[in-house]
Formats: structure tokens, sequence, C-alpha cells
């Protein structure tokens, strides 16, 4: 008889969650990729076009004001570097800041623009995959702006940019180097509103 009462208490608390969460989208889920292009040499390696995601949670406290976090991966390669050739830089991490969302007129299109901080590492991984040298995870940031254009039921594509910057030191071979790894990545997303 307990658990009848627990699953239908259950039940009912989770429709009513759904039923308010579908009144007001407030939280989402979006998956986003894209190609990344560094603004500079990260510690006097030329990095080649590179290409990364994020899987980022969305919570709108008020209409237009609220907080995202996530983990994002990004990969550039480098033909010649400090670490050697055919070497690839690999940033990944957590996300959190505040998002701002406007709707565009009388449109059910919106813009929005992110402000957060990071939680990265950068990898240094050889021709084979291998992991040669770790950075430890360290604090940075990140700007974002774009567009959300509704599909239906709930769900939109939302291309974007980005910018972030990370800041970390790394000991190869006896010496410390800096990498200041900074770069624009060109995204589209996908978005389901719940």
């Amino acid at each position: 008889m307990k658990t009848r009462i627990f699953l239908t208490a259950a039940v009912i608390a989770v429709l009513s969650i759904s039923s308010f969460a579908q009144k007001n989208n407030r939280f989402g889920i979006e998956l986003n990729g894209g190609a990344s292009f560094a603004t500079q040499k990260l510690s006097e390696a030329e990095l080649n076009t590179g290409f990364g995601f994020e899987g980022i949670l969305q919570y709108h406290f008020l209409p237009q004001l609220g907080v995202y976090g996530g983990w994002g991966w990004n990969r550039f390669g480098a033909d010649d570097s400090f670490a050697g050739q055919d070497v690839c830089f690999e940033e990944t991490g957590y996300i959190l800041g505040l998002q701002f969302r406007q709707a565009l007129g009388n449109s059910n299109t919106t813009a929005f623009l992110r402000a957060g901080s990071l939680y990265n590492h950068i990898e240094i991984e050889n021709a084979d995959g291998d992991i040669v040298k770790d950075s430890g995870h360290g604090f940075g940031w990140q700007v974002a702006g774009g567009v959300e254009i509704p599909l239906g039921s709930n769900w939109s594509v939302a291309p974007g940019v980005k910018f972030n910057s990370l800041n970390r030191d790394i000991d190869l071979e006896g010496s410390t180097r800096e990498l200041k790894h900074n770069y624009i990545s060109a995204r589209v997303g996908i978005v389901k509103r719940f």
C-alpha cells in the first residue's frame, strides 16, 4: 500500500513539473558543434582550423535571464609545434554562466547572449592519439551570441558564435610554457525546450 501511494505521488509530481515546464519553457537542453579558429599562436605553435562541440543545460529563472552550464570539447591540430610534429591540442572542461534572451520583434525567434566561466584543461596528443602532456584544469572565460529559430514542438536551431579564452602552464622537457588558448567558434546547435 505504501509503495502504491509513493508511486502515485511521484507520478503526480512528475506530471505537475512537466506541465509547469512546458507552459513556461524555462528549461532547455542544447547540443552544438562547429569549426573553431585560433586567434593567436599557442606558445609559438600555429594551430590549424579546429572542431568542437558542447552539451549545455539551461534554466531561465526570469523570462529573459537564466543560467547555463555544461561540458565542451575542442580539438586543434598543429603540423609543427614546440611539442613535436603532427600533434593535437585538445581543450575540454566545464562551462557555467548567465544567458540573456530577447525576442526579435513579434516573431518567435530570439537572440541570445552568454557570458560564463570555464574550468578547462589542455591536453597535448601525439600522432598516435596518446596524451603527451596535460595542463591540469584552470579557469578561463567565454562569451557567445546567436539566434534561436523555432522548428516546432519546442525544438529550435541555434546558429551562433562564441569566443573562449584559457591560460594554462604546461611543463615539457624541463621547461614551463604558458599556453594562451584563445579562439572563435562558429556553432550550430539543436535546442529542446521544456
